[in-house]
């Protein structure tokens, strides 16, 4: 009797983004024109499918599946996958894309094709994951995208990232870590950990885009938005309230930000809409360049919303992108 092979969740999440390189996106502005009796669709998915490279590869390592190890905690290999829109050696934008789940679930392959618009524009793509609250609880996550940004700097030349063109992108917890991740500064302590040369100079990004991400992690606490995920990743901390706040985006809003465009709907019953409202009026106070995509009647993320609502929202944010300098009008 054959012996059933047993494949786990994440070479199965693998094994799919490989093939989802085969596009379903727009052919992006500026691209050769679509082969005779190719539409433009496929036309892309086929130059992604011959010029596009994941990393590692088989000529880089045997193993070729492995993810890139971007750091080390608690015994917990830190791992994310680098897709470039091209050959490594010409420097593109860049998106760090950082999943949702609460900080206590999901992983970084459930959420990899949102970065399939990106890659659509002629942006290289870095999919990261961070250790979730039953591994280390917070403020552990929001440490670990901080050492992912410091590796990107790190390694910018050897995978062809412009360091003056990246930009965070998450949804919901995502959205939490990228608005940390590009507002945070060395001085708030949370890059102590990382072991990288440039740790303690300056890492920076050129944008954020924040679906539905938290901003006061405190209000999920307790009261009539108290969220049972948000209690799980603050823990037992006995100062939990201080690090609450410690954890906050709201906490951190001042003048010299890069720009920042939120989306989020009107009928989000994970994330309160407030949050994003909130977050736009400190940083409209403060002088920050920023937007607010509002979804009516939008449930929480992408996949909340009708098709045409999330085609906008991408409209939206690379109409920013391209105001903001990170991409070419």
């Amino acid at each position: 009797m054959m012996k059933m092979q047993t494949i786990s969740r994440r070479e199965i999440a693998k094994r799919s983004l490989q093939l989802a390189l085969a596009g379903q996106v727009a052919l992006p502005s500026g691209s050769a024109a679509p082969t005779e009796g190719l539409d433009p669709v496929t036309s892309w998915a086929a130059i992604a499918a011959c010029e596009f490279q994941r990393f590692p590869n088989h000529e880089r390592s045997p193993l070729g599946g492995a993810d890139l190890v971007y750091g080390k905690a608690n015994n917990i290999e830190l791992r994310l996958d680098v897709v470039t829109a091209g050959p490594e050696t010409e420097m593109r934008p860049t998106v760090l894309s950082i999943h949702g789940g609460g900080w206590v679930h999901l992983m970084k392959e459930d959420t990899w094709l949102y970065n399939l618009p990106y890659l659509a524009q002629g942006m290289d793509a870095v999919n990261i994951e961070y250790r979730l609250a039953n591994q280390s609880p917070a403020p552990a996550a929001v440490e670990d995208c901080r050492c992912a940004l410091h590796w990107v700097h790190e390694h910018a030349a050897e995978y062809g990232f412009d360091k003056q063109k990246l930009v965070l992108a998450g949804e919901s917890a995502g959205g939490h870590l990228a608005l940390m991740t590009g507002m945070l500064n060395a001085e708030a302590g949370f890059d102590n950990a990382c072991a990288y040369s440039n740790k303690i100079s300056p890492v920076g990004v050129s944008a954020i885009v924040n679906f539905c991400g938290i901003t006061d992690v405190a209000d999920l606490l307790d009261g009539a938005n108290r969220r049972s995920w948000a209690v799980e990743w603050l823990g037992a901390n006995p100062e939990r309230e201080r690090l609450a706040r410690q954890l906050s985006p709201l906490s951190y809003v001042r003048s010299g930000l890069p720009p920042i465009i939120s989306i989020h709907g009107t009928k989000d019953n994970a994330v309160p809409y407030e949050h994003a409202v909130r977050l736009h009026q400190a940083l409209e106070k403060a002088g920050v360049p920023n937007e607010l995509v509002t979804i009516p009647g939008g449930g929480h993320g992408m996949r909340g919303w009708p098709r045409a609502e999330g085609q906008r929202a991408h409209f939206r944010i690379f109409r920013f992108l391209k105001e903001h300098g990170t991409l070419s009008a």
